[in-house]
Protein backbone atom coordinates (compact mmCIF):
# COMPACT_ATOMS: atom_id res chain seq x y z
CA UNK A 1 0.00 0.00 0.00
CA UNK A 2 1.39 3.48 -0.50
CA UNK A 3 0.85 6.20 1.62
CA UNK A 4 0.83 9.94 0.08
CA UNK A 5 1.18 12.81 2.50
CA UNK A 6 0.08 16.21 1.87
CA UNK A 7 0.33 19.69 3.36
CA UNK A 8 -3.23 21.20 4.78
CA UNK A 9 -3.12 23.94 1.99
CA UNK A 10 -2.30 21.50 -0.79
CA UNK A 11 -4.82 18.72 0.69
CA UNK A 12 -7.86 22.22 0.62
CA UNK A 13 -6.85 23.16 -2.57
CA UNK A 14 -6.99 20.16 -3.89
CA UNK A 15 -10.52 19.24 -2.26
CA UNK A 16 -11.69 22.38 -3.46
CA UNK A 17 -11.18 21.32 -7.29
CA UNK A 18 -12.63 17.92 -6.80
CA UNK A 19 -15.73 19.55 -6.00
CA UNK A 20 -16.02 22.11 -8.04
CA UNK A 21 -15.57 19.54 -10.77
CA UNK A 22 -18.32 17.25 -9.65
CA UNK A 23 -20.71 20.56 -9.09
CA UNK A 24 -19.73 21.59 -13.10
CA UNK A 25 -20.09 17.70 -14.09
CA UNK A 26 -23.70 17.68 -11.79
CA UNK A 27 -24.88 20.96 -13.54
CA UNK A 28 -24.32 20.12 -17.21
CA UNK A 29 -24.99 16.23 -17.16
CA UNK A 30 -27.76 15.52 -14.40
CA UNK A 31 -30.94 17.04 -15.91
CA UNK A 32 -31.84 17.78 -19.44
CA UNK A 33 -35.42 18.12 -18.36
CA UNK A 34 -37.10 21.46 -17.42
CA UNK A 35 -40.06 22.30 -16.13
CA UNK A 36 -42.39 25.08 -18.12
CA UNK A 37 -41.17 28.23 -16.11
CA UNK A 38 -37.43 27.00 -16.53
CA UNK A 39 -38.52 26.76 -20.17
CA UNK A 40 -40.02 29.74 -20.53
CA UNK A 41 -37.07 31.85 -18.91
CA UNK A 42 -34.54 29.71 -21.30
CA UNK A 43 -37.02 31.29 -24.36
CA UNK A 44 -37.21 34.59 -22.64
CA UNK A 45 -40.85 34.45 -23.20
CA UNK A 46 -43.75 35.18 -20.60
CA UNK A 47 -46.77 33.41 -22.27
CA UNK A 48 -47.89 29.65 -21.23
CA UNK A 49 -49.78 30.06 -24.56
CA UNK A 50 -46.34 30.36 -26.77
CA UNK A 51 -44.61 27.72 -24.91
CA UNK A 52 -47.55 25.45 -25.52
CA UNK A 53 -47.65 26.40 -29.34
CA UNK A 54 -44.03 25.61 -29.60
CA UNK A 55 -44.72 22.06 -28.38
CA UNK A 56 -47.40 21.67 -30.30
CA UNK A 57 -45.62 23.03 -33.45
CA UNK A 58 -42.98 20.22 -32.94
CA UNK A 59 -40.45 23.53 -32.56
CA UNK A 60 -38.98 22.00 -29.29
CA UNK A 61 -39.15 18.18 -27.41
CA UNK A 62 -41.25 17.40 -24.32
CA UNK A 63 -41.94 14.63 -22.27
CA UNK A 64 -45.12 14.25 -20.23
CA UNK A 65 -44.88 11.61 -17.56
CA UNK A 66 -47.83 12.33 -16.09
CA UNK A 67 -51.44 13.89 -17.16
CA UNK A 68 -50.63 17.64 -15.81
CA UNK A 69 -46.89 16.98 -15.74
CA UNK A 70 -44.72 18.35 -18.76
CA UNK A 71 -41.14 18.60 -19.17
CA UNK A 72 -39.05 20.40 -21.79
CA UNK A 73 -36.02 19.40 -22.96
CA UNK A 74 -33.01 21.62 -22.65
CA UNK A 75 -30.73 20.43 -25.50
CA UNK A 76 -34.08 20.87 -27.90
CA UNK A 77 -34.65 24.53 -26.42
CA UNK A 78 -30.95 25.53 -27.39
CA UNK A 79 -30.53 23.87 -30.81
CA UNK A 80 -34.52 26.17 -31.32
CA UNK A 81 -32.64 29.16 -30.13
CA UNK A 82 -29.65 28.55 -32.26
CA UNK A 83 -31.48 27.54 -34.96
CA UNK A 84 -33.45 31.13 -35.03
CA UNK A 85 -30.36 32.76 -34.31
CA UNK A 86 -29.41 35.65 -36.79
CA UNK A 87 -25.62 36.62 -37.77
CA UNK A 88 -24.85 40.21 -37.14
CA UNK A 89 -23.53 42.77 -40.05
Amino acid sequence: MEVICLEEEAFYKLFDRVTAYIDQKYQEDSWIWVDGTEAMKLLNIASKTTLQKLRDEGKIRFSQPQPRVILYDKNSINEYLNTNARETF
